[in-house]
């Protein structure tokens, strides 16, 4: 069963996982068996949620296109006759509800990767309900994700940015590891696509991390894949060749035909980028090969282009020609920017190489207008906020889940550090309010002080004042009592004594 996988072969690559269900099983041969015996037995009917159950691995186990969507066909067929019999409060009505969820996703898929991009927005769409209806944050996430390639490919880059994050979230909630990593690894073609590469980088080698830590040789393969174009972009072929040749070891193991074809389409782009033209060549119709084979358009677009280019360089202008016209044709068919935007630029070069001046402006014109499309200055200033939000949330929740964690395996330790700290603590503040009072008496102490001075300079004067004022008292008294003393002085100089009185009386009696 495919692995859904969207990607811009040599401009950047990407896989999602548009299809549910995803694993590599290697009992097909038995798990189709049991199936036919189901079938066949007269109590097929009762066997429903069986059948639903083989069904399920067989998708998981199928990688081809002409086979799995029979099986998806049955599990949504199956899946609708017993809801139609059902009601929401009997306890096998989430379980069909579930199947038919993911088998419109898997309809979903299987029309993006037609080209028919709006019809799988419908099925992603009405998969997404029932996610929601039966609140499955697995499925939930996975629509998310496939919704939001859509967007992605038809240049609504903030919007695609936003249904991966939101996926991204739910995954990191959940554990989804599986998951985690196809979004990481998404959200790094995004700005791979806005050029900015360094984040792009992160993102890829974040989800290689897990990947290798679930061990998934199909997601560890295109992490790798990716990480290589980004050092062909760097021009460090070698590194970028060492990653590819690794990624193909894995596709050709596993028998992933659409991650071969996308690996040897840029092994292809190394050999054209060293001016190996023969090589390349050979590698591209490898790829266009397999791509044809399993009806892989949007591959085919890219590798197509590529043809086209390189016989540009070796100057076979009727084959470039007729390459990069295939190329555009289905380019536009498809409707996606990035591709037509790769096709309108190897045309541009052909045209210019030919002298056929204004068909080379024209589509020079169309390579500007999908390129703005894309990089608009609205998508960027998206993704920043995208980048902030996530990595903001994300360091919350760590946050949050390690102190969740740290509560539940160390609740005795760290009471015992609470109550250390407590301690400690309260001889902090037992001493810090000790010096709070010091400093406030010391504070008023020295207020008392300075009113203390106040008061005794006024004192002091007062008493200056005072020692004045006595003496000038004393000065005044001792004026008046020497006055007082100087007039009984003259008076009494003036007033004869009382024996004088009493002689001149007598003198004038006797008449002596």
């Amino acid at each position: 069963m495919p692995y859904h996988i969207h990607f811009i072969l040599v401009f950047f690559l990407a896989f999602n996982g548009g299809m549910k269900y995803f694993a590599q099983t290697p009992q097909l041969d038995s798990l189709k068996l049991a199936l036919d015996d189901l079938s066949n037995s007269q109590e097929s009917v009762s066997n429903d949620s069986t059948r639903c159950l083989i069904l399920v691995k067989l998708l998981e186990a199928e990688k081809n296109d002409a086979i799995w969507p029979k099986y998806n066909e049955q599990l949504k067929s199956i899946a609708e006759k017993n809801l139609a019999k059902l009601t929401s409060s009997d306890s096998e009505y989430e379980t069909y509800k579930l199947y038919l969820g993911d088998a419109l996703n898997n309809i979903g898929y299987l029309n993006r990767k037609h080209g028919d991009v709006y019809k799988a927005l419908e099925y992603y769409n009405e998969s997404f309900k029932i996610q929601e209806e039966i609140k499955n944050k697995e499925g939930i996430a996975y629509v998310l994700n496939n919704m939001g390639n859509i967007y992605h490919f038809i240049g609504d880059i903030s919007r695609a940015l936003e249904y991966y994050s939101n996926s991204l979230k739910i995954q990191e909630e959940i554990e989804d590891k599986v998951g985690m990593a196809l979004s990481l690894n998404n959200i790094g073609a995004i700005y791979n696509s806005l050029n900015d590469i360094p984040r792009a980088l992160d993102y890829f080698g974040e989800s290689l991390k897990i990947q290798e830590e679930i061990e998934d040789k199909s997601g560890i393969a295109f992490s790798l894949s990716n990480i290589g174009f980004i050092y062909s972009g760097q021009e460090d072929f070698a590194l970028a060749l060492n990653y590819y040749n690794k990624s193909l070891k894995i596709q050709e193991e596993i028998g992933d035909k659409i991650g071969i074809a996308i690996t040897l389409n840029n092994i292809g782009g190394i050999y054209k980028s060293q001016k190996n033209y023969v090589n390349s060549l050979a590698y591209y119709h490898k790829s266009l090969k397999i791509q044809e084979e399993v009806d892989d358009k949007n591959g085919a677009a890219y590798t197509l282009s590529n043809i086209g280019v390189t016989y540009l360089y070796q100057k076979n202008y009727s084959k470039a020609l007729d390459f990069c016209l295939k190329s555009m044709k289905v380019s536009k068919e498809l409707g996606f920017p990035e591709n037509i935007k790769a096709a309108a630029i190897t045309l541009n070069k052909v045209y210019k190489a030919t002298n056929n001046h204004k068909l080379a402006l024209e589509n020079y014109e169309l390579y500007i207008q999908m390129r703005d499309s894309i990089n608009n200055e609205s998508n960027r200033k998206a993704s920043i906020r995208s980048q902030l939000k996530y990595e903001y949330e994300k360091q919350a929740a760590a946050d949050s889940a390690a102190h969740a964690k740290e509560s539940e395996v160390k609740n005795a330790e760290l009471a015992k550090q609470s109550a250390e700290i407590k301690a400690k603590k309260n001889q902090q503040y037992a001493l810090f309010g000790g010096l709070g009072l010091v400093m406030i008496f010391a504070g008023f102490m020295f207020n008392r002080f300075k009113v203390t001075q106040k008061q005794k300079g006024i004192i002091e004067h007062q008493k200056e004042i005072v020692e004045e004022q006595k003496k000038l008292v004393e000065e005044k008294q001792k004026e008046i009592l020497d006055s007082i003393q100087y007039a009984r002085r003259i008076q009494m100089a003036q007033i004869p004594s009382e024996t004088q009185v009493k002689t001149m009386l007598n003198k004038l009696i006797t008449g002596n």
